[in-house]
C-alpha cells in the first residue's frame, strides 16, 4: 500500500487563526462558568436551587442538541464545497447576541426571572453549539498531519489560555470600571446589573472578533477518499462511533476532563468568597492555573513525541493527582490552593491538546472502517457524554451546597458548606484523575491511526 499522500503544512498565520478563535471562545467559556451561577444567586438574587436548575438543565439541553446539530452538519454541504468552516461566519453574531442577554438581570419577579433566564440559556446553548463545530472539527480538516494537529490544538491551547485571561482574570477590573465591584473585589449592590451587563457586551464583540478572524484565515483541505455521498442516518452514525476503541476511552478521558475544569471554575469563586474571604481572591489564583496552563503548551508536543500518546495522556492525569495532596491535608492553606490550581493548569494542556488531536485522528480512524468521513459527529457525540457529566455534577454541587446551608446572604457560610466546597475542589476531581489514567491506558489510539494511515494510503493509491 502507499503512504497516505500528506496535505500541505499549514502555516503559522492559518495557525494564528485557530489561536484566536480558540480564545474567543474560551472568553465565553470561562466568563459563563466563573460567573454565571454567582451573577444568578447573587445578582438577579435567584434561590442557589433554581440558579443550579437553571445551569443544569441549560447544559442537559447543550448536551442533547450537540449530536443532533452534529448528524445535521454530517449530511450538510455549503456552497462552497466546504462542510464545517462557515459555520463560524453564520451564528457568531447570535451566539454573541445571547451572551450579552446571558448576563442581563430583567428585574423581574422570580418566576419570570427564572422562566427567561432559562429561555435566554438554551438560545445560547444552540449558537453556542453551531459554532463549536468548527472550533473542534477544523483543526482535522486543514491537515491529515498528526504532527500539523497537534500544533494547531497547540495554538488552541494558547488562544484558549489568553481567552482564559480575558474572561476570567481580566474580568475582574472590568467589573470594577463598569461599577459591578468595590476595590476590595466585592458586589456593589446598585450598579451589579448594569456592571455584568457592560462586560458581557465586550466579551460579545470580542467573539465575533474571533470568529471572523477564523473563518478568514483558515482552510479545509482534508477531503473524503471515498466518492460515497449517501445521507447518513442517525443510528448509523452511532454505531460508526461505538465500534471505535478510540474514541470510546477518548470519550471517557474528555469526560473527566471537563468535570475536573468545571469545579475549579464554578466552585473557586466560592472558595475564595468564603475560605479566602474575598472574591477577589480567586484572580490570582485564575493567574496561577493559566500561567501554568500557557507554560505547559510549550513542552506538551515535545514530551508526547518522546513518551507517546497514552504514556503523556496518563502523566497530566497523575499530575493533577499529586497537585491535590496539600489541598486534602490542609484545605484552608492559600498555598494548597495555588498549587493544586498549577496542577490542574498543567494537566488541562495535555488534555486538551492531546484528546482533541486523538478526535481529529479518530475521524481518519473511522474513515478507514467505513468509507465516510463524519468530522462534525466526533465532538459532538463526545460531547453529548461530557455535557450530560457536567451538568450532572454541576447539579449535585448546587444540591450539596443547598443541603450543607449555603445562603448568599450569609457572610459566613456553615462549615458543612465549606466542607462541599472543598470536596469539590479536592476528592472529586482527584478520583476523576485516577480514571484519565485508567482510560489512557486502554486506548489503542496509536495502533489504530497507524492502521487508518496505511488503509486510506491504499484506498487514495487505487
Amino acid at each position: 500500500m502507499k503512504e497516505l499522500q500528506a496535505t500541505k503544512t499549514v502555516g503559522f498565520g492559518e495557525k494564528l487563526g485557530f489561536c484566536t478563535f480558540s480564545g474567543a471562545n474560551n472568553i465565553v467559556y470561562q466568563f459563563k462558568n466563573l460567573y454565571y451561577l454567582f451573577f444568578l444567586t447573587n445578582v438577579v438574587k435567584l434561590d442557589i436551587f433554581w440558579a443550579g436548575t437553571i445551569f443544569t438543565i441549560g447544559m442537559l439541553w447543550d448536551a442533547l442538541n450537540d449530536p443532533l446539530i452534529g448528524y445535521f452538519a454530517v449530511n450538510r454541504r455549503f456552497k462552497s464545497g466546504e462542510s464545517v468552516r462557515p459555520f463560524a461566519l453564520w451564528y457568531s453574531i447570535p451566539w454573541a447576541a445571547t451572551v450579552v442577554l446571558l448576563f442581563t438581570d430583567f428585574n423581574a419577579p422570580d418566576t419570570l426571572a427564572i422562566i427567561l433566564s432559562l429561555a435566554v440559556y438554551l438560545a445560547f446553548e444552540v449558537f453556542n453549539t453551531f459554532v463549536g463545530i468548527p472550533y473542534n472539527s477544523m483543526a482535522g480538516l486543514a491537515s491529515n498531519r498528526d504532527a500539523d494537529r497537534k500544533s494547531i490544538n497547540v495554538f488552541r491551547n494558547l488562544g484558549g489560555c489568553i481567552g482564559s485571561a480575558v474572561g476570567a482574570v481580566a474580568c475582574l477590573p472590568l467589573l470594577k470600571a463598569f461599577g459591578a465591584l468595590d476595590e476590595t473585589g466585592n458586589l456593589i449592590p446598585d450598579t451589579a446589573s448594569r456592571g455584568f451587563l457592560m462586560v458581557a457586551v465586550v466579551m460579545g464583540a470580542i467573539v465575533v472578533s474571533g470568529s471572523m478572524t477564523h473563518y478568514f484565515t483558515t482552510k479545509e483541505r482534508v477531503k473524503q477518499v471515498s466518492e460515497e455521498t449517501e445521507h447518513l442516518g442517525f443510528f448509523k452514525l452511532v454505531g460508526m462511533l461505538v465500534k471505535c476503541k478510540s474514541w470510546i476511552y477518548n470519550t471517557i478521558y474528555i469526560v473527566c476532563y471537563l468535570v475536573i475544569n468545571m469545579l475549579l471554575m464554578t466552585c473557586l469563586t466560592y472558595y475564595a468568597t468564603y475560605v479566602l474571604g474575598s472574591t477577589a481572591a480567586a484572580t490570582p489564583i485564575q493567574a496561577a492555573y493559566l500561567a501554568a496552563y500557557l507554560l505547559t503548551s510549550f513542552i506538551v508536543g515535545t514530551v508526547d513525541k518522546k513518551l507517546g500518546r497514552r504514556k503523556t495522556m496518563m502523566l497530566g492525569a497523575l499530575i493533577a493527582i499529586l497537585g491535590k495532596v496539600w489541598f486534602l491535608i490542609a484545605p484552608a492553606a492559600p498555598g494548597s490552593i495555588y498549587l493544586n490550581a498549577v496542577t490542574v493548569g498543567c494537566a488541562v494542556t495535555f488534555a486538551f491538546v492531546l484528546f482533541n488531536t486523538n478526535r481529529n485522528n479518530i475521524v481518519d480512524i473511522i474513515e478507514a472502517d467505513t468509507g465516510r468521513r463524519i468530522d462534525s459527529m466526533i465532538a459532538s457525540a463526545d460531547n453529548l457524554a461530557s455535557k450530560l457529566a457536567v451538568a450532572g455534577a454541576t447539579q449535585l454541587v448546587t444540591i450539596f451546597l443547598s443541603r450543607a446551608g449555603y445562603d448568599a446572604n450569609l457572610a459566613t457560610q456553615p462549615p458543612a458548606a465549606i466542607g462541599v466546597i472543598n470536596f469539590m475542589l479536592g476528592w472529586a476531581p482527584a478520583v476523576l484523575s485516577v480514571i484519565m489514567i485508567v482510560s489512557a491506558y486502554f486506548l489503542p489510539i496509536e495502533k489504530d491511526y497507524e492502521q487508518a494511515r496505511a488503509k486510506l494510503g491504499g484506498a487514495r493509491a487505487m
